[in-house]
């Protein structure tokens, strides 16, 4: 008897980085970077200051364009639209619907200070997607719980700790519902004592299936918790694999002599 022949066609990647270059000036930051996010899966990011991490998550979110490349979310190109053949940037208004599907958290909050933890996270869902002001605070104050400040939800971010401010700023980003979340050193401006908090809602994401790609300098938190690593160094990647690989047994020199200078 033989054996089916499994015909099942596996998922696309959620997240797809084609070839994608980026300079400032005569600085190339971004030589031609590709890599594929799939659902449901963490992706650690590491690298030395100027590899081009950060810019990288910048253009997945399109807050910086891409001079050649494309990246596509679920499917669909972010920042530009496809023409005959040609990428076409998008106006500002279409840029930010796509936007939609994409939460970002950076290393400074960036939360809004004239408005309390609760009226941040409840911000875009009423300006953006247009829901109802009661349904929002709702889903806002279960946001404010999931991260433990549901009890801060009336305080402003200068009566908060940078803990507290980055968990607040994870809840606004998931808000709006993202597909994938991206995380920029979430946890460099926080002091040592306050970085548990951060990583450990992180890591409950993590657990609950969120697509993450995640910046970070947090060599346990990248071992623990991503299903993959991937490690850059001057606008290309180097290597990745699996934590195991890249962390403990690195196959390039560059790699290697990294992860020797954050153990010390």
């Amino acid at each position: 008897m033989s054996t089916p022949v499994d015909t099942t066609v596996p998922p696309a990647p959620l997240v797809t980085i084609q070839d994608v270059e980026k300079s400032y000036g005569h600085n190339e930051v971004l030589k031609g970077v590709s890599l594929e996010v799939n659902a449901g899966e963490v992706v650690g990011v590491l690298g030395p200051s100027g590899s081009g991490k950060s810019t990288l998550l910048r253009c997945v979110n399109h807050l910086e364009d891409v001079d050649r490349g494309e990246i596509r979310v679920d499917g669909v190109l972010v920042g530009y639209r496809e023409h005959r053949g040609r990428l076409h940037e998008l106006r500002p208004k279409e840029v930010a619907a796509r936007r939609r599907d994409i939460g970002m958290v950076f290393q400074r909050f960036n939360l809004f200070g004239h408005l309390t933890a609760l009226e941040n996270v409840v911000e875009a869902p009423l300006r953006v997607r247009r829901r109802p002001r009661a349904e929002a605070r709702a889903e806002a104050m279960a946001l404010l719980d999931s991260v433990g400040l549901a009890h801060r939800a009336d305080a402003y971010p200068s009566q908060l700790s940078g803990g507290q401010q980055q968990r607040v700023a994870i809840a606004r980003a998931l808000a709006m519902k993202p597909k994938v979340m991206l995380f920029d050193e979430p946890t460099s401006a926080l002091d040592p004592e306050l970085v548990g908090e951060v990583l450990g809602v992180m890591r409950r994401l993590a657990d609950e299936g969120m697509t993450m790609i995640v910046v970070t300098h947090e060599i346990g938190f990248a071992r623990e918790v991503c299903d993959r690593v991937v490690f850059m160094a001057d606008g290309v990647v180097v290597e990745q694999g699996p934590p195991s690989q890249v962390i403990d047994a690195p196959q390039h020199e560059r790699t290697r002599a990294f992860l020797a200078r954050m153990s010390r």
